[in-house]
């Protein structure tokens, strides 16, 4: 699967994630492919890290844990902010308040890490990181 990149929208920096996102359960599709529900998600930045959570599948609790297990393992958190998925082209795109601050910029790879619920990009050199908290995902989805 081809990399992603941060690219510009009209509403700011967003990263294609149409296949990401449909592992993610982020988006729900009828069986002609039609979207029936684009999830409305919150986006932490970190230092080369952006969590992305769906603000409907993931309870506060958990959405909690990821931030700071997130802020922990990086030394740093930027703003939270709400962002929805939305339709580009032929897929999805999600919106990327924060991205700035999180050390990305137009054009940067952004590989995506996923596990129901959420989605985890980051900057390559962050693999651990985003792992983790897929993990941690994982995790809180079992127990």
């Amino acid at each position: 699967m081809k990399t992603p990149r941060i690219k510009e929208s009209a509403e700011g920096l967003a990263v294609q994630v149409t296949k990401q996102a449909r592992r993610a359960g982020m988006v729900d599709e009828d069986a002609e492919g039609d979207a029936t529900r684009l999830a409305g998600v919150y986006v932490y930045g970190f230092d080369g890290v952006l969590l992305i959570v769906d603000a409907e599948r993931v309870s506060d609790s958990h959405r909690a844990e990821l931030v700071s297990s997130a802020a922990s393992d990086t030394g740093s958190v930027y703003r939270g902010e709400a962002s929805s998925m939305a339709i580009a082209g032929n897929g999805y795109q999600v919106q990327l308040p924060g991205c700035h601050a999180a050390g990305f910029s137009v054009g940067d790879k952004a590989p995506v890490r996923t596990e129901p619920g959420i989605m985890v990009v980051h900057d390559g050199e962050n693999e651990r990181i985003a792992g983790d908290l897929i993990t941690q995902r994982a995790d809180q989805r079992a127990g």
